[in-house]
């Protein structure tokens, strides 16, 4: 996954709305499409926003909404208010959907998008170009890139995949270099020497496997013995 980018992930087909759209339209739409959200653009095909289901939820909340008491009152701003009563009570699309969008360009890389999502707690990310939908990224799209078979391994001399691996460690402050000797036969990588703990032969490994070209890891690593923590 690390090799892809937010339109390798996307869903290109997406269902939008314009802004006239009823709220009722919107939740039939949702239901008999199987789907979470959609995108609200304008003719010109410009993204205004996208109605969820949590936006859905929230104008079938407000509807129950009870007055304010006194006191709430005293501490009541009335510009935020009057948006939030009228995203609660809206008819159309305009009036509910969520219009501080979180988009990405089509050739974010597949990470940045999901630390993206992890970071700010959403479900899915617009990607726009040009300020025009191209498509989403959902949780989901990321999770099947994950389990995803990795057709395009690259095919890499073993010399470049222990010289890679070799430079990834030396950016982790973790990873001993010197303690610890990288070997790699057909993609296959082999770590032999001495580990700091199950921790760190954990770790390398990870760092090992994404490593591109690496075909395998063999950990052949035993713990460091005591009299060299004295010496490092």
């Amino acid at each position: 996954m690390t090799r892809l980018s937010a339109r390798d992930l996307m869903t290109a087909e997406v269902v939008t709305v314009p802004p006239a759209t009823p709220v009722l339209s919107i939740a039939r739409l949702l239901a008999d499409r199987g789907i979470s959200a959609v995108p609200v653009l304008d003719g010109t095909g410009r993204v205004l926003g996208i109605v969820t289901e949590a936006d859905l939820i929230r104008r079938l909340a407000g509807e129950a909404d009870h007055p304010a008491s006194w006191l709430a009152s005293l501490f009541a701003n009335a510009e935020r208010d009057a948006a939030r009563y009228a995203r609660a009570h809206g008819v159309t699309a305009a009036d509910v959907m969520t219009t501080e969008l979180v988009s990405v360009g089509p050739t974010t890389p597949a990470a940045e998008v999901a630390q993206m999502m992890e970071e700010r707690s959403i479900r899915r990310v617009l990607v726009l170009e040009g300020g025009k939908l191209l498509g989403i990224v959902s949780r989901a799209d990321l999770l099947r890139a994950l389990v995803a078979p990795q057709n395009e391994a690259l095919e890499l001399s073993d010399d470049r995949v222990r010289g890679a691996v070799m430079a990834a460690m030396r950016k982790q402050p973790w990873a001993d270099t010197f303690y610890t000797l990288i070997d790699v036969k057909d993609g296959v990588v082999e770590l032999n020497g001495f580990s700091r703990s199950a921790e760190v032969q954990r770790a390398l490994r990870v760092l090992a496997e994404n490593v591109p070209g690496v075909k395998g890891v063999k950990d052949k690593t035993t713990p460091m013995p005591a009299y060299l923590y004295t010496a490092v």
